[in-house]
């Protein structure tokens, strides 16, 4: 992996205007590109691991193209899918979500390895990432929309199906982009800017959910524009560079590999895979019955709980831009992963257990601020310290894609667990649920001690 070898590393303003330097491996040195191609002639491989620093240009259009995206894909899970889910059965909406979301992200499953993978083999005028990123946003947007029009439960299964598909060939493509153009000692800071533009987009999809919460379809759509546009705008931003050396003829092995990185051969990726599972599974176990959990567990009618679960997200995202803003520069600065990643995780569980305990608004706004404070920094750490543990980070395309398989199994099981654990007892059992919640969580900061590659 390229580390800076002085103090003034190669600047560009916008990622396109500058190219990186051959990096040497097996023998070949920057001075010799004949050799470092035959070094690097295997299937599939980026170009050389960035060691040029990317400027503001690149760092704002990364940012916007997070926030469009995930205002996009996050709105319906954590709001607009609960209140559709009323439209079409109000008298048990969570079964309709807890029936919906998980085949959903059973695409997301399939797609984010797939389309990594693929995006590793295209060879385009337009480059190998930029073609993905675009037809996939396109899809999404069409996506959106058949969802906000869904008259049944089928109609809107498939409908989620095909947005969480193309949305994830998007993210696999943007995170394989993100790993091509930002070098080593950047990452820190680029992960908080991520970090910080996902959770940004999560609190305007949940407050364009209060204002739209009596007209679905725009409530839908309008994100999705949005997407389309600044997905749009990364891709022209963005340096795309094709790798010189010829790809391998294709074959269907490589494909099906697509989909798996060995842990035993690569334990501290395998470890980094499991913290990201657990954590997530954790959180969306809550987030996917946010609104609901404020109806049933707190008592409030539908239009207070969105306005609640609004502000409460609002206290969320202030705490999360604080920690997320210092952790990743205080992580490049000391050149620590480890301790900012499992701390925080284990503050997450804490969080989720005082939700489960939690007996006002109030005490739900004080839960959701710890956890913000917490998420803030394992979201700015987290995708750096996966970047740094690739098992090849000169094709990142697929083991980013087999790291994003974290991100979408878990909210294919966490719908159907939750749902499963709020049945206990009677129904309705949210603290349960989230001691549930709480205790995979804290395995999840417990995985991270055994990594050894990454202080």
């Amino acid at each position: 992996m390229s580390t800076p070898t002085s103090k003034e590393e190669p600047k560009s303003g916008l990622a396109g205007t500058a190219t990186p330097p051959v990096t040497a491996a097996a023998g070949a040195t920057s001075s010799d590109p004949a050799a470092a191609s035959r070094a690097f002639s295997v299937e599939g491989i980026t170009q050389a691991v960035s060691s040029v620093r990317v400027g503001a240009g690149y760092m704002w259009a990364l940012s916007i193209a997070q926030f469009g995206l995930f205002a996009g894909l996050l709105t319906p899970v954590m709001v607009s899918m609960s209140i559709k889910a009323e439209v079409i059965n109000p008298t048990s909406p969570e079964s309709v979500v807890g029936s919906v979301l998980p085949f959903g992200a059973i695409g997301a499953l399939l797609a984010n390895p797939l389309f990594g993978a693929l995006s590793d083999r295209t060879r385009t005028r337009w480059g190998r990432r930029r073609p993905w990123m675009v037809g996939g946003v396109v899809v999404f947007l069409a996506a959106l929309a058949w969802i906000a029009y869904s008259p049944d439960i089928l109609q809107l299964t498939l409908a989620w199906v095909l947005a969480q598909v193309s949305a994830n060939a998007v993210l696999a493509t943007l995170t394989a982009s993100f790993a091509d153009n930002v070098p080593e000692f950047q990452r820190g800071k680029a992960s908080s800017v991520i970090a910080l533009a996902q959770n940004v987009a999560i609190l305007a999809g949940i407050y364009l959910a209060v204002y739209l919460v009596g007209n679905l379809p725009v409530l839908f759509i309008a994100p999705g524009i949005l997407s389309v546009l600044v997905i749009v705008v990364y891709s022209i931003v963005a340096r795309d560079d094709l790798p010189t050396t010829p790809l391998k003829p294709f074959s269907w092995i490589h494909l099906i590999s697509s989909f798996w990185t060995n842990p035993i051969k690569h334990p501290d990726f395998g470890l980094a895979w499991w913290g990201r599972f657990l954590i997530t599974f954790g959180t969306f176990m809550f987030t996917t019955y946010r609104v609901l959990y404020m109806q049933s567990h707190l008592g409030l009618p539908k239009g207070e709980a969105v306005a609640a679960v609004a502000f409460g997200v609002l206290l969320y995202t202030l705490a999360l831009l604080v920690s997320a803003a210092v952790s990743g520069w205080v992580s490049d600065r000391i050149r620590r992963r480890k301790v900012f990643v499992w701390g925080s995780t284990a503050l997450t569980a804490v969080g989720l257990v005082m939700l489960a305990h939690a007996d006002s608004v109030n005490a739900f706004y004080f839960a959701e601020i710890v956890m913000g404070f917490a998420f803030g920094i394992y979201a700015a750490i987290d995708t750096a310290l996966v970047v740094d543990v690739l098992p090849d980070p000169e094709r990142p395309g697929k083991d980013l894609g087999v790291i994003n398989i974290a991100n979408a199994l878990p909210q294919s099981l966490a719908p159907a667990v939750g749902l499963f654990l709020l049945g206990i007892g009677g129904g309705q059992n949210y603290t349960l649920m989230l001691w549930g919640a709480g205790v995979a969580v804290l395995l999840g900061a417990l995985v991270i001690f055994p990594i050894k590659s990454v202080k």
